[in-house]
């Protein structure tokens, strides 16, 4: 079975990439953020400026212009397709570390109230900034890092009340 990805670019434009297109790709990595791409003869510098894991949302700079990217996995667009919204059953209660990293920066103080996408902090990983945003609106019951601390996967960040 192949599998697809629905991508879809600054909100407007939506296409279909399989897991055999990503093998036929023509991409050299640069560095950690950073790629070489051929499409049809065309060279293209392509960097990796943001990524938000919880939304699956990522920045790119293709030579020079940017662009949001949305990609959604096989489980994601059968979630779509029935009707239901993640959203609307969230009931989560603490946030915990995607990957190892370095907190650079934290955005709230306990007993804050956040919304939705309210960025909580930033974590820096493999040399790029990722934002870490609030799953929920709530109140920030503890903050369970300093800034200048380092993470493993899985380690407490927030709790919500």
């Amino acid at each position: 079975m192949d599998t697809t990805f629905k991508v879809t670019v600054n909100e407007s434009l939506s296409f279909d990439i399989t897991q055999e297109d990503l093998s036929q790709m023509d991409a050299l990595q640069i560095s950690d953020d950073s790629y070489h791409i051929l499409q049809d003869h065309k060279p293209f510098s392509v960097e990796l400026i943001n990524t938000d894991f919880n939304r699956k949302r990522y920045v790119l700079k293709v030579n020079n212009n940017s662009y949001s990217v949305d990609i959604l996995g096989g489980l994601d667009m059968l979630i779509d397709e029935m009707g239901f919204s993640l959203a609307s059953s969230k009931n989560i209660t603490s946030i915990s570390a995607p990957m190892p990293g370095l907190i650079l920066e934290i955005n709230v103080t306990k007993g804050q109230e956040v919304h939705e996408d309210d960025p909580l902090l930033i974590l820096e990983a493999m040399k790029m900034e990722n934002i870490i945003t609030s799953p929920r609106n709530g109140t920030i019951k503890s903050i369970a890092v300093n800034q200048g601390d380092t993470v493993d996967k899985k380690n407490l960040l927030i709790e919500f009340e």
